[in-house]
């Protein structure tokens, strides 16, 4: 239920004619949908219920993600919800009981920087920045960061490169603990912009299929001709494929599995693959035309490739599933186990 809501909301409140109305705007985000999304409580899925959140997981989360990937939502839901909230959560202390419910309410967006990327999406919007310097994790109030923006091939992408003097007062934690909290935000920034692209795909599909019944050659609508059906249907092959490996690595995030990281690897490649194919395949379906302005396709098209190495690239997810597999021990532990030979 908490899903169709949230796609019924999406259709209304985020079409392709309002995306395109915010590249112009000075933040390039919308305030009133932010505080419409924080109604629907997208933002207190993973808060913990004593800081006035759902106290629920990325099993539910990845869903809604999956619809935000759908509308190409431009606000920093991932950032926030997905990756920003956890983190607050696990680090604990003052920081997270002044800045979690806030985040509830709508009246705080969170931004994160990791060590797979110079540059850090929604700065110029967040009024928490967790940013990593030297080892250690640091939360760091709006007023206390520097950014310069920097260019995206996607408008509604808004990347900075940030600045700040780290201090005493906010630091989040040092050494070991820093590197686990970063390495678990990498992993859920990861699976969350696979759910996305899973979304993002599928609405690939249908916008593709919508055309190839309205454009005609030979008398009769493309959609008829066995090729362009084949093209598609390998296209929504690639997305059901995908979806499991996304759900899969929401259960071992959420239950801290010891296969997470290879199962959230799995589940970026795959996705990846699938909005990659996607954006290719309905751009072939819709000829020259797609490459136009125009054509709403390249709002999702761009997304897809934005995000493809957002948090660690095809390449990054691959070579770490490699290292597990053949690095002598065995096969990467799955499903709660590992063959052995």
């Amino acid at each position: 239920m908490f899903r169709e809501n949230l796609r019924g909301f999406l259709e209304r409140e985020c079409t392709p004619e309002h995306v395109r109305k915010l590249w112009d705007t000075e933040t390039g985000r919308s305030k009133e949908r932010w505080a419409k999304l924080a109604e629907l409580g997208i933002f207190a899925v993973l808060v913990p219920e004593a800081h006035g959140g759902l106290g629920m997981n990325e099993i539910d989360l990845v869903l809604l993600l999956e619809e935000t990937g759908r509308a190409v939502l431009p606000e920093p839901i991932v950032e926030t919800a997905a990756v920003g909230v956890p983190l607050l959560a696990e680090a604990g202390g003052v920081v997270a009981d002044e800045w979690l419910p806030k985040v509830v309410t709508g009246e705080a967006i969170l931004a994160v920087g990791h060590r797979l990327s110079p540059v850090v999406a929604d700065a110029h919007v967040a009024d928490l920045l967790l940013l990593e310097r030297d080892g250690a994790l640091y939360a760091v109030p709006r007023g206390a960061a520097g950014w310069t923006a920097q260019p995206c091939s996607d408008a509604s992408r808004r990347l900075f490169v940030v600045e700040f003097t780290p201090s005493a007062d906010m630091l989040l934690a040092k050494g070991d603990r820093a590197a686990a909290l970063q390495e678990a935000a990498i992993d859920r920034g990861a699976l969350a912009v696979a759910a996305q692209q899973v979304g993002m795909a599928h609405r690939m599909v249908e916008i593709a299929v919508d055309y190839a019944k309205q454009r005609e050659q030979f008398g009769r609508p493309i959609g008829s001709f066995q090729a362009i059906k084949h093209m598609l249907a390998t296209v929504q092959v690639k997305i059901e494929f995908a979806r499991p490996l996304v759900y899969r690595a929401a259960h071992s995030v959420a239950r801290a599995e010891s296969s997470r990281s290879i199962d959230v690897s799995q589940a970026n490649a795959a996705a990846s693959d699938a909005a990659s194919l996607a954006a290719k395949t309905a751009l072939q379906v819709h000829g020259a035309i797609g490459y136009t302005w125009e054509v709403d396709l390249h709002l999702w098209m761009k997304r897809a490739w934005a995000l493809e190495a957002a948090w660690g690239s095809r390449r990054w997810h691959r070579r770490r599933i490699a290292e597990a597999v053949l690095d002598g021990a065995g096969p990467a532990p799955s499903f709660g186990f590992s063959a052995r030979v």
